[in-house]
C-alpha cells in the first residue's frame, strides 16, 4: 500500500476516524491491527516476519536487563552482554537471511572461480520483506538502549506497534523507543492542530513526491539506462536530477510519515535539514538521513571505538561505519563502493581542516567575516557536486555503469570549451513546458516548509480559515494529478 495510492487516501481517513471516535485503551490495539493489515497488504506472509520478531525481541530483551541487576549476571545463562549479543545476532541473522543471502552467495561464487571453480548457487526464493532494515534496527537499537540502562517495555502492544507502526513501517524515519513507547500511554485528545499540521504535511509530502520526484525520475532513468547517449554535460544534469529525485522521494515519504503521525497525535522525528546546502560531507551527513545517520553513529561508530582513540583507528571506525552503512542501502557492490566513498571523503574532510589550520586559513576565515561567507558559499557548491559524485554510485545498477557515468562526469570540463545549449540531449527527454515548471517547483517546495515551520515558531502564522484550506487543498490535488506522470514509480527506500 503506497502513500501515494487511493488505496491510502481510503485507509488513512478510515484509521483516523476510528482513532478518534473510540476509547483511549482501544486507540493502541486499532493502530497495531491497521499497521498490520497495512503492512499485510503487500505480501500477507511477511506478517509473521515482523510478528516473530517482535515476540523474540520481546521474550529476549528483558534477559538483557535481568542479567545486568543480577550482580552482573554471573549465577545466570548468560551475562548481560551475552545476552544483548543473542538478541543483536539473531536480529542480525534474520536481516542476513532476507537481504543478503544472495549477494553472499554471488560472493562465494566469485571468489570460487578465482580457483577455477564453478558453483550453481541455488535459487531460495526469497523476496525481500519491505521495511524489514528499518524495523530490525528498530529492534537493535531497543536491545542496545536496554543493556545501557533504560527501561524494558513491559507491554507487548507497545513493542509490537513501535516496530509495526504504519506511518514508519516501511522506510523510517528510524523511531528511539524511549520517545516513541511513552506517547502510547499518554491520554490524547484530539486538537485541530493534529489535522491541520498533519494535513499540511502530507500534502507537502505528496508535492515533493508526485510533481517533482516522479517527473524527475523519467530523466534519470533515461540517463542511468543508457549512458552511452549522452554527453558530459547532459551526465551532469542527469546526475543532479537524481540528487533532487532522492531528496523529494524520500523527503516527501517522510513529510507524508510525519503528518500521518501527527494525524493521531504522535510525533516522529524529522529525517531532513535542507542537506544541500550543507558546507562540508560531515554536516550533510548531519542533515541527510538524520535518523539512520544518529543510529549508525550510537550503534555502530562508538561501539566501533568512535573517536576516543588513535586518528588510525578513528578513520578505520568511520570508513567502517559509512562502508556498511552502504551495504545497508542494498546488497550489492555498488552500494558498498558508495558508502565506501562517503568514508573516504568524510576521512579527507577531517584531514582537509588539519590542513587549513596548518597553514593559517581557519584562523583568517574567523577573522574576516566577508571572506567567511564567501569561502561558505563556495564551500556549500563544492560540497553538493562531491555528494553528487556519490549518488552516481547509489543510483548506477553496477558498478560498470557507474564507472561510465564517472568517467563521463570528469570530461565535462573539456567538454563545455566547446558547449552549445542545442546539444543538451536531456532537454528532449521530456515536453519542454514540465522542465521549466520543475525548475520553478524546486527552489518553491524547498523553502516552503522552513519557512511555515518559522512563522509558526514565531507565532506570525495563523491558520487560514476551513473553507481556505480546502480550497487549496483541492488546487492542491488538481496541480498533482495534471503533473504527474503517467505511472508513479514507488517511494526509492522501499526497497531497503
Amino acid at each position: 500500500m503506497l502513500f501515494n495510492s487511493l488505496q491510502y487516501l481510503v485507509f488513512l481517513p478510515t484509521v483516523f476516524f476510528l482513532y478518534w471516535i473510540l476509547p483511549q485503551k482501544a486507540r493502541v490495539p486499532l493502530l497495531l491491527v491497521a499497521s498490520y493489515v497495512f503492512y499485510c497488504s503487500w505480501r500477507p506472509i511477511y506478517g509473521l516476519l515482523i510478528f516473530g520478531l517482535t515476540l523474540a525481541n520481546f521474550l529476549l530483551v528483558p534477559l538483557i536487563d535481568k542479567a545486568a541487576k543480577a550482580e552482573g549476571g554471573k549465577h545466570l545463562a548468560f551475562t548481560a552482554k551475552g545476552w544483548l549479543w543473542v538478541t543483536v545476532v539473531a536480529n542480525l541473522i534474520t536481516l542476513g537471511i532476507f537481504k543478503y543471502a544472495y549477494f553472499t552467495m554471488d560472493m562465494v561464487k566469485g571468489g570460487l572461480g578465482l580457483f577455477g571453480v564453478t558453483w550453481r548457487e541455488p535459487h531460495l526464493h526469497i523476496i525481500l520483506p519491505l521495511g524489514i532494515s528499518f524495523f530490525v534496527f528498530e529492534f537493535i537499537h531497543y536491545a542496545m538502549e536496554v543493556y545501557r540502562g533504560k527501561p524494558v517495555v513491559k507491554s507487548f502492544s507497545a513493542l509490537a506497534l513501535f516496530a509495526s507502526f504504519f506511518p514508519t513501517q516501511i522506510a523510517g524515519p528510524i523511531k528511539r523507543y524511549q520517545d516513541f513507547v511513552p506517547q502510547l500511554s499518554e491520554k490524547i485528545k484530539f486538537k485541530w492542530e493534529y489535522l491541520d499540521e498533519g494535513m499540511q504535511l502530507i500534502l507537502m509530502g505528496l508535492c515533493k513526491k508526485v510533481l517533482l520526484a516522479d517527473n524527475l525520475a523519467l530523466v534519470v532513468q533515461a540517463g542511468f539506462a543508457h549512458p552511452e547517449n549522452f554527453s558530459s554535460v547532459d551526465m551532469w544534469l542527469i546526475t543532479y536530477a537524481f540528487a533532487f529525485q532522492i531528496f523529494f522521494d524520500f523527503a516527501g515519504y517522510t513529510d507524508i510519515a510525519r503528518g500521518s503521525a501527527l494525524l493521531f497525535g504522535y510525533k516522529v522525528p524529522i529525517n531532513f535539514n535542507l542537506p544541500y546546502l550543507a558546507a562540508n560531507v560531515a554536516d550533510f551527513w548531519h542533515r541527510w538521513h538524520i535518523s539512520l545517520s544518529t543510529w549508525l553513529r550510537d550503534y555502530l561508530f562508538i561501539p566501533l571505538g568512535g573517536s576516543k582513540c588513535s586518528k588510525i583507528l578513528n578513520y578505520r571506525n568511520l570508513f567502517l561505519t559509512m562502508a556498511l552503512g552502504g551495504l545497508w542501502h542494498g546488497a550489492a557492490m555498488h552500494f558498498l563502493a558508495w558508502g565506501a566513498y562517503q568514508g573516504i571523503v568524510l576521512i579527507l574532510h577531517k584531514e582537509y581542516l588539519r590542513l587549513l589550520d596548518f597553514v593559517g586559513i581557519a584562523k583568517s576565515l574567523k577573522e574576516n567575516q566577508t571572506l567567511a561567507k564567501v569561502y561558505h558559499v563556495f564551500s556549500v557548491i563544492a560540497t553538493f557536486h562531491i555528494v553528487c559524485i556519490g549518488w552516481v554510485f547509489f543510483r548506477a545498477e553496477n558498478m560498470s555503469i557507474a564507472g561510465t557515468i564517472i568517467g563521463k562526469l570528469m570530461q565535462a570540463p573539456l567538454e563545455l570549451a566547446n558547449f552549445s545549449a542545442a546539444k543538451l540531449a536531456i532537454l528532449q527527454i521530456r515536453d519542454p513546458i514540465i522542465f521549466p515548471a520543475l525548475l520553478l517547483l524546486l527552489p518553491v517546495l524547498m523553502i516552503a516548509q522552513p519557512v511555515v515551520n518559522w512563522l509558526n515558531d514565531k507565532a506570525i502564522y495563523k491558520s487560514p480559515p476551513w473553507a481556505l484550506q480546502v480550497g487549496v487543498m483541492v488546487l492542491l490535488m488538481c496541480i498533482i494529478t495534471v503533473f504527474s506522470p503517467d505511472s508513479s514509480p514507488s517511494f526509492i527506500y522501499f526497497q531497503f
